[in-house]
C-alpha cells in the first residue's frame, strides 16, 4: 500500500494533525510525519516531495496556518495529490489559512479540506489510495455505513422523544 506524508509548517500544528495521523491509524494505512517550513525549510520540503513518489507515497497532506504556504510549496515539486489542511490560526480564525492554501494558481492543485478538517484530510487521502486498493476502498465503505447507522441511531431517539 502506498504511504501517505504528513507534513506540517510547525510543530505548533501537531494537535490538529493528530487526528489525521489516528485516521489512517485506524484505517492501516502507512504515513510519515515531518516539520518542514514552506519558509524557513523550502529546500527540505522540496527534496520530501521531489522525492516522495519514488519513496512509496501516493498522497501528501499539507497543514499549515498563517500564511500557509506549504501545501502550496510541496505541490510545485510533486504531481502525486497534495491535500491542503489550513490551521486555525491566531489572527482571522483561520480564514487567512484557508484563502492562503485554496488559492492556487492554475497548473498547480492543491485540494483543499476545511480549516483544521484534518480527519476530512486523512480520509481524502485514503480515497485516493483506494482508487487502486480494493481493500482499503472497502474499509472505507464500512465506515460510511457505520456513520450512516450512528445517525440513523441518533435521529430514532430523538423522534421518539419529540414526534409523539
Amino acid at each position: 500500500m502506498k504511504k501517505v506524508g504528513i507534513i506540517m509548517g510547525s510543530d505548533s500544528d501537531l494537535p490538529v494533525v493528530e487526528k489525521a495521523i489516528t485516521t489512517l491509524e485506524n484505517l492501516g494505512i502507512p504515513f510519515e510525519v515531518h516539520v518542514f517550513s514552506a519558509h524557513r525549510t523550502p529546500e527540505e520540503a522540496h527534496d520530501f516531495t521531489a522525492n516522495a513518489r519514488e519513496r512509496g507515497f501516493g498522497a501528501i497532506i499539507g497543514a499549515a496556518g498563517k500564511a500557509a504556504h506549504l501545501a502550496g510549496v510541496l505541490a510545485a515539486s510533486t504531481c502525486l495529490p497534495v491535500i491542503g489542511l489550513p490551521i486555525k490560526s491566531s489572527t482571522m480564525d483561520g480564514l487567512d489559512s484557508l484563502l492562503s492554501t485554496v488559492q492556487m494558481p492554475g497548473g498547480i492543485p492543491v485540494a483543499t479540506v476545511a480549516i483544521n478538517g484534518a480527519e476530512n484530510a486523512a480520509l481524502l487521502a485514503a480515497q485516493i489510495l483506494a482508487v487502486e486498493d480494493e481493500g482499503l476502498y472497502e474499509k472505507l465503505s464500512e465506515m460510511r455505513k457505520n456513520n450512516r447507522d450512528k445517525v440513523l441511531a441518533k435521529n430514532k431517539t430523538v423522534e421518539e422523544k419529540f414526534n409523539k
